[in-house]
């Protein structure tokens, strides 16, 4: 099982922990994941409001790819809906090449209103869009030269003048239904999941793998190693109890900033089993659970809701230190920079 960490990058413009702050404690966070293991470091995009503060993740993950070396760098995600699919594509194949081939490149169409209202863009049209732009940015990724008559964008013979070093860039769609999850596998395509968003308990994660794994067979794919990424909130501690006291509170706050969404507060996700807090022990047996379930990339978010930087260094560290081996599950530790 591979761990990473998801960084949603969550600002309360009215505490006093300004952007810089932020910024820097999770530039740390990165270098201290590359020392532990981890396998990705896991970036969202958002826009207009505290959220999350960081409207454009490829300018983010160029300065992550100069302060690590063997630590992978990904987008979770990259909005290709309210972009030009050039620009895009431009992007991130600088970013490949600064960080010499590290780049996983997460797309997803967005779902927040006013993300919508921002870029006036018409939510009706996010799926077409999304299509149109996901298929555009692969081909200048490949290196091919384009031209393109289409519903959003005219391209005419174009090929990047910066391409990437990895061919193919690794491309995965986020889903946030469960329905989803079969007609990415049906395409072929690695996927990325939030279950806190998508599903209803922690059993349902294994409903979506097998739905996930039927589109996959029919698409002529019938080894799902490495295709799929779950995002989980984390939290480990010394015990359970202590856990709650850590975390509770700052999963509320994060909570309190979700917009359009059901917000499940710390008793709920506890409930739902749709996080990974508690002690190493308790933690490991999810881990072991999600490996029979079928998934072996855990995309761990421990920063949220004002978390203070050292209980979300000690969390990083507990979870590969302690928890993971406890699980039985076999680890797939990148080598420590």
């Amino acid at each position: 099982m591979k761990m990473s960490i998801f960084s949603v990058q969550d600002h309360y413009p009215d505490q006093p922990r300004g952007l810089g702050q932020l910024y820097g404690q999770v530039l740390e966070q990165a270098r201290r994941a590359e020392q532990l293991g981890y396998d990705t470091f896991w970036v969202a995009e958002h826009h207009f409001h505290e959220y999350g503060a960081v409207p454009n993740p490829a300018v983010f993950l160029a300065a992550l790819s100069q302060q690590t070396t063997r630590l992978r760098l990904g987008t979770a995600i990259s909005i290709l809906t309210f972009h030009n699919p050039l620009t895009v594509a431009e992007n991130y194949a600088l970013v490949d090449q600064l960080s010499q081939g590290r780049l996983s490149l997460g797309v997803g169409s967005g779902y927040l209103k006013h993300e919508f209202e921002g870029y006036d863009v018409d939510p009706a049209t996010k799926r077409e869009r999304f299509d149109e732009n996901l298929m555009l940015v692969e081909r200048l990724l490949a290196g091919e030269r384009v031209s393109h008559e289409g519903k959003f964008n005219r391209i005419h013979a174009v090929r990047l003048n910066v391409q990437p070093v990895q061919q193919p860039v690794p491309v995965y769609v986020a889903i946030l239904r469960r329905e989803a999850a079969y007609h990415v596998g049906r395409q072929g395509r690695r996927m990325l999941f939030v279950p806190y968003a998508a599903v209803d308990n922690f059993e349902e994660i294994g409903l979506m793998m097998q739905d996930y794994r039927r589109g996959l067979a029919e698409a002529g794919i019938e080894d799902a190693s490495g295709m799929a990424a779950v995002a989980l909130h984390t939290h480990v501690a010394e015990t359970d109890a202590q856990a709650r006291e850590r975390a509770a509170r700052a999963f509320d706050l994060y909570v309190d900033t979700r917009l359009y969404a059901r917000k499940q507060v710390y008793d709920d996700i506890i409930a739902s089993g749709l996080s990974l807090f508690g002690s190493a022990r308790t933690v490991a047996d999810k881990l072991a659970r999600l490996a029979d379930m079928g998934l072996d990339h855990v995309m761990s978010l421990h920063n949220f809701g004002l978390m203070p930087q050292d209980r979300v260094l000690d969390s990083m560290q507990r979870l590969m230190a302690e928890a993971l081996p406890l699980s039985g599950v076999r680890p797939v530790r990148a080598v420590p920079a």
